[in-house]
């Protein structure tokens, strides 16, 4: 196969990569552009690791090629926020401390995001549904539905 030159919009920047255009967006993403929010899980979206916003929809990155990205807004986990001002999503699972192990998060956080930004005030029961397709294998369900509705602000601080 022959590789040819991509342009890619990441995180609100342009960038034009070459590779086969049946590449993986998550290859391109993690190897060429050294971005690590997504991660490699199953390969065949069905964990939600991998997952990046393409045109604000979730999208599961390691079975979707690079010929289909072309001209699409793509945002990753590092394109919520920063270290010092995360964005509100990031925050809330700061917060609830919605991590063990870490690997899912991605998935949760960027799914979480699309959810809220067609439905800012979801029920638990959409929540649930939301992220239903996520795997988390360590256990912190509680944590990151508590994170999900406190970042779509019903859910008050938390009592020191």
């Amino acid at each position: 196969m022959t590789q040819a030159p991509i342009r890619l919009t990441v995180n609100g920047s342009i960038h034009d990569v070459t590779a086969e255009h049946q590449t993986p967006l998550l290859y391109v993403l993690r190897n060429d552009l050294g971005l690590n929010g997504p991660k490699y899980g199953c390969g065949l979206g069905e964990c939600g690791t991998c997952t990046v916003l393409i045109d604000g929809v979730a999208a599961r990155s390691c079975v979707i090629p690079i010929s289909g990205c072309a001209g699409r807004d793509i945002v990753t986990l590092e394109g919520l926020g920063t270290r010092e001002k995360p964005d509100v999503v990031q925050q809330a699972f700061i917060d609830e401390q919605a991590a063990q192990c870490g690997y899912c998060l991605n998935g949760m956080i960027m799914t979480t995001k699309a959810l809220l930004a067609i439905n800012p005030q979801p029920s638990e029961q959409e929540v649930l549904a939301a992220l239903r397709y996520n795997l988390c294998r360590c256990g912190t369900h509680v944590e990151i539905l508590r994170a999900v509705m406190r970042a779509s602000g019903q859910l008050a601080e938390a009592a020191d």
